[in-house]
């Protein structure tokens, strides 16, 4: 695991160019990234070409992910796991849901990475700091990042290598070309940055000359012998179900396990592009995920066609499941600036925008009305990170009883209307294990309730 005293220490550089130079080596790297991220996940999984994995012990179940970690590992060469955060600081006051609680967790070895910019013998003080502070955490290296030149290196490395029994294995110069684009949610996506393979290229070749590979993967070799899990492919059913899912620069905020749920209960995704396809395909479902539409407002609301087909299909009984982007396009319109942009109409509200965080975080959440999705009392755990709320939602009755977090207006989330179901919360699959199988039987019973559909062109 690589992780840090606090954010923005390089993480996700450094995890991003070791897992490049591994896989570059022939070695089959599968990447992880501690808590709920869609961004950086999609950088590491460009490095590798396998699916970044988020493993988050409070959407899921303890037993659960560890169980889906030694699943997913079992054939890698190595597994490598960004943290989050700072490696203590967790959702708990004592610290569970840290990254330092997941390297317990998984018995994983952590690499500390350190932004040394204006520090020099202090530096092991905040290891050694780090290494005690609980010392059943397995802290094994120390990777110093900006350091401004070679005697500043010497200075780092002679401090910790007195006083911290530990090794450094590796020293990444300040360069301003390493880094990746950021915006108000982090960093870019890797999808939406064009130049995101040269990025990925010169971060490999930097961290290369100053990372010592074979120490890595030394102390990769020490973590202890696990009974690994051959991970037994599910029978799938003849897929008579076809849900679509919105992927596209708009929306492409998924994570890997949701969508592989909704297959190995039998769906077949047919993946459409908001902004090109003006037609809505022969579908059973629809399932819109997260992501920057209001970046895109102009070329959606050109779209007319797909939402109108969209919109005419929810009032047909098409089972629609929209998290936070997805609720956006669903609403009348999004309001950027004074400018309304027009979106499908099914929510009856508008979204507005703001500079900061509406809701950011970890959400707890009770059914408390009947809906689609989700039976009454369940408990639902997820999170949100949005910048956009709904106006005027006094009189709007919700699903959702929010115990934790914002949703739509502090108080509820789960905007539903036939069987459509609209929220700002993403959940994973691994803690909502229902969700898949009943998206999947509503599907399949509107198919056989519905009448036929025809495809219609709206101009």
């Amino acid at each position: 695991m690589f992780a840090a005293p606090q954010g923005r220490s390089g993480k996700t550089i450094i995890t991003c160019g070791v897992s490049a130079i591994l896989t570059r080596r022939g070695l089959k790297v599968k990447p992880f990234k501690k808590g709920p991220d869609y961004i950086d996940s999609s950088w590491l999984q460009a490095t590798t070409g396998i699916p970044c994995r988020n493993l988050d012990a409070f959407l899921m179940p303890e037993e659960t992910l560890i169980q889906h970690f030694k699943r997913t590992v079992y054939d890698a060469d190595v597994a490598l796991i960004e943290g989050n955060m700072g490696l203590y600081d967790g959702i708990e006051e004592d610290g569970r849901g840290s990254s330092a609680h997941l390297a317990r967790l998984l018995k994983t070895p952590i690499i500390l990475v350190i932004n040394t910019a204006r520090m020099a013998r202090s530096v092991a003080a905040m290891v050694t700091g780090y290494q005690n502070f609980e010392p059943e955490t397995p802290v094994a290296g120390v990777i110093l990042n900006n350091v401004s030149g070679e005697r500043h290196k010497k200075k780092l490395i002679k401090a910790i290598e007195d006083n911290c029994k530990i090794p450094v294995i590796g020293t990444i110069p300040r360069d301003d070309s390493l880094h990746i684009k950021e915006r108000h949610l982090g960093l870019v996506p890797f999808r939406e940055d064009t130049s995101g393979s040269l990025i990925i290229e010169r971060i490999a070749r930097i961290t290369e000359r100053h990372i010592d590979m074979e120490g890595l993967l030394s102390i990769a070799r020490s973590a202890p012998e696990e009974a690994y899990i051959e991970e037994e492919k599910p029978v799938k059913e003849q897929k008579r179900i076809r849900i679509g899912v919105f992927f596209d620069r708009a929306f492409h905020f998924y994570y890997p396990e949701n969508l592989e749920a909704l297959e190995n209960n039998g769906a077949e995704l047919i993946y459409i592009d908001s902004l090109n396809d003006h037609q809505l395909p022969s579908i059973d479902g629809l399932y819109i995920g997260g992501g920057f539409p209001e970046l895109y407002l102009k070329e959606l609301e050109r779209n007319r066609g797909l939402m109108k087909d969209i919109a005419l299909a929810i009032e047909e009984g098409l089972p629609v499941y929209a998290e936070c982007a997805g609720l956006m396009y669903l609403s009348k319109g999004i309001n950027n600036d004074g400018t309304l942009y027009r979106m499908a109409g099914v929510i009856p509200f508008e979204i507005g925008l703001k500079k900061k965080p509406e809701g950011h975080g970890y959400v707890e959440a009770e059914v408390v009305k009947e809906n689609p999705f989700y039976g009454i009392g369940e408990k639902i755990r997820g999170h949100e990170f949005h910048y956009s709320y709904l106006k005027d939602t006094k009189e709007l009755q919700m699903a959702l009883k929010i115990t934790r977090g914002r949703g739509v207006n502090g108080g509820g989330d789960g905007i539903t209307y036939k069987n459509m179901f609209a929220s700002y919360t993403h959940i994973h699959a691994l803690g909502m294990q229902s969700w898949a199988e009943t998206f999947l039987l509503l599907a399949l019973n509107e198919q056989h309730t519905r009448k036929s559909k025809k495809e219609v062109f709206y101009g």
